[in-house]
């Protein structure tokens, strides 16, 4: 295996503030590393130092002769004067013909810059002509990302790739990572707060904190368990210290000591923590309290239709949606950018009106939503963090217990010393966790989360979705990071930007599978087109309004079946766990629950056959 880069005994300081101390580590080829650690401990300090873009205060950085190296940096600025395109900063001056026949650069354009959801707007570039002088700050990403993977390297290193991409995005991105090289060639380190994307793409984590580097085999997953065992092995050192401080104290006291057993643990002791762990959450506890606070009515969308923008701008958002939010229900919502989920959150609460049908609000319901912008903390810039969040409340309930604003602001992760901070100097990530805060504080009932992992680091989302688990009330949220919502949320809905918004029994799979056979679909209609004998142009003819309202109903049925069969797996599930004993009730028993599971993957087979003709 050949080495590509090594850093000897490499330290960088910031204002006396070491954040890399004496480090040494090396890439390899077939190296894949995913870079987590708070912010501000220097993940992207450590990328800069390994592309040498950034000298260190002390150490040495060697790269093997002739190496290729791709850096992605947050702060990247595209090139280009008032007139450049797309194309010119992600292809050059290559020909079409040229770029054309590169699979990697063909992958990437169609991945990163082709317009799936028509809607340049909402975070699609909107092709390879487009102006760079019209692009958002999440399009110019998006652009800077297609220009560093549109070429070769030996070496990626890649500082929050997956900012601004939706879960398709982000789905793309971890294929294309992963058969980018042969296998056993190039090497890969990407810091990213992205949990799923780190399991689908890492086989190696360091984590950067306190000035160190700490390496673990796998991805997120496997890096969560080998620190639950240092966790582990640190405690029974101290406690191991602790029992010889008090023994010698004794020998001090009354002579010899006696002697004693040392306790043993099992190597596995990580794994059988996790597995003595009991559920994040008490759903049906959690229920009950959110019905007590919110009675049986929260939000009912009666028929509703939301539609925006007038003339060639006009769009649907919802056409004829009939939705009713429970009391304690945890929705995911996922959908293509410019489908309208930002718009169904303000819908629920108030901010906007519905075209046509009724919203149905219930008289104890009070909603809550954290935006995408965090400039509601302007208006207490000049407060220190902890007065901003008394302002709100000093005292709220969490999990059956009192918690002051100081015990709440340690919990998601605010130093004690951070607490004196004024608002206006927060960072990114502080000031999302402190609106976060703010919020939770109030006591809403209903609480709607616009993309809430922005800006946070992967012990901060631990922190959060350790605060969800215990906040009791009905909770939408918005969020390309698949393992938050897999996390925080019992079951996901989607919008697929055609006004309708379907159940995903399936979850975030089931929504890539709708999305991939409707990209495919829309491609075979394309294709279809061909010259009549008559040289005129034919195209395939698109399904009829009466075939696609038929599907509709055929997938509504669907969805209401596979329904009880969750509900009737539960039941298998409670059963077979009061029958643990007896060998043969299990046995019928699970019997039953593998016919329930080929009957479910017949509906799920059927409802995607429905799906590709009711859209």
């Amino acid at each position: 295996m050949a080495h590509l880069l090594n850093v000897e005994g490499v330290t960088v300081a910031y204002g006396g503030r070491r954040v890399l101390d004496a480090v040494s580590l090396g890439l390899d080829d077939g190296m894949r590393v995913g870079v987590v650690g708070r912010n501000g401990d220097g993940k992207s300090t450590l990328l800069r130092v390994l592309a040498r873009t950034q000298e260190p205060d002390a150490g040495r950085v060697t790269h093997t002769r002739g190496v290729r190296i791709g850096l992605l940096r947050q702060d990247d600025e595209l090139g280009g004067g008032s007139g450049a395109t797309v194309r010119h900063a992600v292809l050059g001056d290559r020909p079409d013909h040229v770029w054309a026949g590169d699979p990697v650069a063909r992958d990437v354009v169609a991945g990163l810059l082709g317009d799936r959801s028509n809607d340049a707007g909402a975070g699609q570039v909107g092709g390879l002509d487009a102006p760079l002088a019209i692009l958002s700050g999440g399009q110019r990403r998006r652009v800077a990302l297609a220009a560093l993977l549109s070429h070769a390297h030996d070496v990626l290193l890649l500082d929050e790739p997956t900012n601004h991409l939706d879960v398709e995005g982000v789905a793309w991105l971890a294929t294309h990572l992963r058969s980018r090289w042969p296998a056993g060639r190039g090497a890969l380190a990407v810091v990213t707060h992205d949990r799923w994307f780190l399991d689908a793409v890492c086989e190696r984590t360091w984590e950067v904190h306190d000035g160190v580097v700490d390496s673990a085999d796998g991805g997120y997953a496997a890096y969560v368990l080998a620190r639950v065992e240092r966790a582990r092995i640190a405690a029974t050192t101290e406690e191991r210290r602790q029992n010889l401080v008090r023994k010698e104290l004794a020998w001090l006291r009354r002579g010899a000591p006696a002697r004693s057993s040392k306790p043993r643990f099992r190597l596995d002791a990580a794994a059988a923590l996790i597995a003595d762990e009991p559920d994040p959450r008490d759903s049906l506890e959690l229920t009950r309290l959110a019905t007590a606070r919110l009675g049986k009515d929260v939000i009912d969308l009666e028929d509703v239709s939301l539609v925006v923008g007038e003339g060639e701008a006009r769009r649907v958002l919802l056409d004829g949606v009939t939705w009713r939010l429970a009391p304690g229900e945890r929705v995911g919502l996922v959908g293509v950018n410019g489908a309208g989920k930002t718009s169904l959150l303000r819908l629920l609460l108030g901010q906007v009106a519905a075209t046509s049908g009724q919203v149905r609000r219930g008289r104890t319901v009070v909603a809550a939503m954290l935006t995408q912008e965090v400039r509601e903390l302007d208006d207490v810039g000049h407060l220190r963090v902890g007065e901003a969040v008394e302002r709100v409340r000093g005292v709220v309930r969490v999990g059956g217990r009192e918690l002051t604003a100081g015990q709440l602001l340690e919990r998601l992760g605010f130093a004690r010393e951070r607490i004196w901070t004024p608002v206006a100097e927060l960072s990114g990530g502080e000031r999302r966790r402190l609106q976060l805060l703010r919020l939770l504080i109030g006591e809403p009932n209903v609480l709607l989360l616009d993309e809430p992992t922005n800006d946070l680091d992967t012990d901060t989302l631990a922190a959060v979705e350790d605060t969800l688990d215990s906040w009791p009330g009905t909770l939408v949220v918005v969020s390309h990071d698949r393992y938050l919502l897999e996390r925080v949320t019992d079951h996901q809905v989607a919008l697929l930007g055609d006004g309708a918004l379907r159940d995903l029994p399936g979850g975030v799979e089931q929504y890539l599978a709708l999305r991939a056979a409707a990209m495919s679909s829309e491609s075979s209609v394309a294709s279809g087109r061909d010259r009549g004998p008559e040289g005129g142009e034919h195209r395939s003819p698109a399904p009829d309004a009466a075939a696609q309202r038929a599907a509709r109903k055929e997938m509504a049925r669907l969805e209401r079946q596979l329904s009880r069969l969750t509900a009737t797996e539960e039941k298998l599930h409670g059963a077979m766990a009061e029958q643990a004993g007896d060998n043969t009730a299990l046995l019928a028993l699970d019997g039953e629950l593998r016919a329930l599971h080929a009957e479910r993957e017949a509906l799920e087979q059927a409802w995607l056959v429905a799906a590709e003709t009711g859209g």
